[in-house]
């Protein structure tokens, strides 16, 4: 009597993250009737390597012939933050007011999708307009289940109350998040540090809220190579966000923006309100950052009708950017023991022939190609793919591509 099985091995976030593992039994000639025309337990098929499709090491049969089973690994998602930036100016009253009347609801979206979020605002903290420099302006109190009394934190939330100026959003993120001089928590345009806050590995959202254009280009937001502030002197700002420097936590992030755009195909034009006034501004340079990244956005002249959507868009949004984790438990199998030179890692991503990762040494091996390693040689309890191989199985849409843990063919090994 021969069998074959498929071990389904599901992560799923409890707390820190937890693995569950189901075990079932494919049907075998026993299940099937006895005659010797009933199916015969699967096999592996041929699939291309990282290196075309060369075959498997000799000596162990090919993948044809090696009795094997297949792990499909369900991975869990990654945390998201999402980074709210909300313009204190006093034309921004209404959009203040939509802001904590919504956000509420929209962390509730976000939290139904089965995301490990957090939700950090950047803006003014307060329950009532206060008069800054002479200056009204209108802050943000985000109330209960998201923020705590009064304005304050909880598990999912955290506010740096800090005034943001209509024209400086984009250069305030980069200083408050590094702390640089000028924008230290007392400062005019600081706060206390909130890039703690910032989970490791977790995809990154930012959404502006503002009726004005930034003064400070997208493109240095991106990539500004760190010194003064070319805006105003004395001030200094760090490297941008993609800069090489900052080794990627940011890659992949989406910009999402309700602001003063009024056209899809010129962003020089403003929208207009119902009373027939404009915004100071289109905000093109917060249209460019949206195009590159693929975010939400939506007209502040349409006022309280353009909230809930907004707010589904970016909810959805950020689930579809979500990345998935690349490193895979091994659940223990089932008779035996595992032979860590008789396991291999295959991709599908549905759209391409599926094809075997490489083994390599250690992450130091990866060398920027493809590969997965095993946390322990000699006793592996899990595989992690290499970054090049983690960035081609995330994602796509809103399902990432499968992976599967195949056991019992010699190692395709780098």
């Amino acid at each position: 009597m021969r069998y074959s099985q498929t071990l389904v091995a599901s992560l799923a976030v409890v707390g820190a993250g937890g693995l569950s593992c189901a075990l079932q039994r494919e049907p075998g000639p026993a299940d099937l009737g006895s005659d010797a025309g009933g199916p015969a337990p699967p096999t592996l098929a041929p699939t291309g390597t990282a290196f075309g499709d060369a075959a498997p090491p000799p000596g162990d049969g090919g993948f044809t012939t090696c009795a094997s089973a297949a792990v499909e690994a369900k991975r869990a998602p990654l945390p998201v933050d999402i980074i709210w930036v909300v313009d204190n100016s006093a034309s921004m009253a209404p959009s203040v007011a939509e802001v904590n009347a919504g956000l509420n609801s929209f962390a509730t979206l976000v939290g139904s999708k089965g995301l490990d979020y957090k939700v950090i605002m950047l803006s003014l903290k307060g329950s009532g307009p206060v008069i800054v420099g002479g200056a009204i302006r209108y802050p943000v109190c985000v109330p209960p289940p998201l923020g705590g009394a009064d304005c304050d934190n909880s598990t999912h939330f955290f506010h740096a109350s800090m005034d943001v100026k209509s024209t400086q959003p984009l250069e305030q993120i980069l200083g408050t998040l590094d702390q640089t001089t000028g924008y230290t928590a007392g400062t005019e345009r600081g706060s206390v540090p909130w890039g703690p806050e910032l989970r490791p590995g977790a995809t990154k959202s930012v959404v502006i809220v503002t009726d004005d254009n930034s003064r400070f280009p997208g493109v240095s937001f991106e990539m500004f190579p760190g010194g003064d502030n070319p805006n105003t002197s004395g001030l200094k700002l760090p490297v941008g966000i993609l800069h090489p420097s900052r080794k990627d936590p940011w890659k992949g992030y989406v910009f999402h923006g309700l602001y003063g755009w009024g056209s899809k195909l010129d962003p020089s034009i403003r929208c207009t309100y119902p009373a027939g006034g404009k915004p100071p501004t289109s905000g093109a340079e917060y249209s460019a950052l949206i195009a590159k990244t693929g975010g939400a956005r939506a007209q502040i002249c349409d006022g309280s009708a353009a909230w809930g959507p907004f707010f589904d868009a970016v909810a959805t949004a950020v689930l579809a950017n979500a990345r998935v984790v690349c490193e895979i438990a091994i659940p223990p199998p089932t008779s035996g023991t595992l032979d860590p030179d008789k396991v291999n890692v295959r991709v599908d991503d549905g759209k391409k022939p599926p094809y075997t990762v490489p083994r390599v040494a250690d992450a130091v091996a990866c060398a920027g190609g493809e590969g997965w390693y095993y946390d322990d040689p000699k006793a592996p309890t899990k595989v992690t793919l290499c970054p090049a191989s983690c960035e081609a199985a995330q994602a796509q849409g809103s399902k990432p591509p499968k992976v599967e843990i195949l056991f019992g063919c010699a190692t395709i090994i780098k």
